[in-house]
């Protein structure tokens, strides 16, 4: 195989990344720009959205536009921008998500919060994937993408309002890859496990490091640290066409963490600690 084909697997694409100005979206915004794809960030982090795309390089196919994703003018615009600057949508991934209040505790959890994390998580990724079906339908072909998370296939890792929106998520994609296969379009997760993005280090309250050190002692496969360059690689190879029939999957990056309950042997330790 020719290696320049072999290294631009995204040559020609056209890629929305959601939630792409930090974390999880800035580096596969960064990844997909490496591989051919002309990319168009929409977040809320104006400054750190023009920061990113400035540090690609002024010739860079990569673009911001600000869009709150639970605006269905601003989702629609992002849409429309990226036909207008490119002439078509390859690839949609809908990233944005927050994680809300901080409080796991149903009795004393707070509504409006509770609402905000679905009108982000669930109701901006539903907003995404329908405006990217207009232009994919039409074109028979596309892939609409979304980050779960470990949160989507284990209970109590954390707040009621981020596991139900990931469990959400789950069931969309796999409810809108049932209807889009008929349209030739591929609908997928990625599901990470616990990563030190500023989300998790703010919702933890610790810094990378210290947010590092925790999820390495929790770890199931050990001598290897998730990171945010792992996440995107997958969701490079879920949108290239290396995975041309891969559609309906949740794909799980966590180590193994979510095959195990720790639990037992937690209790086992801290016994013979005690």
């Amino acid at each position: 195989m020719d290696p320049i084909a072999k290294s631009c697997r995204l040559e020609g694409k056209v890629a929305i990344i959601t939630g792409g100005a930090s974390g999880i979206g800035a580096a596969t915004a960064k990844l997909f720009v490496e591989h051919g794809a002309k990319v168009i960030i929409g977040d809320v982090q104006d400054e750190l959205g023009h920061s990113l795309c400035k540090s690609l390089g002024a010739n860079t196919p990569i673009h911001y536009v600000h869009c709150d994703v639970t605006s269905d003018s601003d989702v629609e615009n992002l849409v429309d921008v990226a036909v207008s600057n490119y002439g078509n949508l390859h690839i949609m991934y809908n990233n944005a998500g927050i994680s809300g209040d901080p409080n796991r505790s149903i009795a004393t959890s707070n509504n409006d919060a509770f609402k905000r994390v679905f009108d982000v998580n669930v109701y901006g990724a539903f907003l995404g994937a329908k405006h990217a079906a207009r232009v994919m339908i039409p074109a028979k072909s596309g892939v609409i993408l979304f980050t779960s998370s470990v949160a989507s296939i284990l209970g109590g890792q954390t707040t009621h309002a981020y596991a139900a929106s990931k469990h959400a998520v789950v069931g969309l994609m796999k409810n809108l890859c049932v209807e889009l296969g008929e349209h030739g379009i591929r609908v997928n997760c990625v599901c990470p496990g616990g990563v030190p993005t500023p989300m998790l280090n703010n919702a933890l309250k610790m810094n990378k490091k210290e947010t590092q050190e925790v999820l390495c002692k929790i770890a199931v496969l050990k001598g290897s640290v998730l990171e945010v360059e792992d996440i995107a690689r997958a969701a490079l190879y879920l949108c290239s066409d290396e995975a041309k029939f891969v559609s309906g999957v949740n794909l799980v990056l966590d180590g193994g963490y979510s095959t195990t309950n720790m639990s037992f042997i937690s209790a086992l330790v801290n016994n013979n600690h005690a």
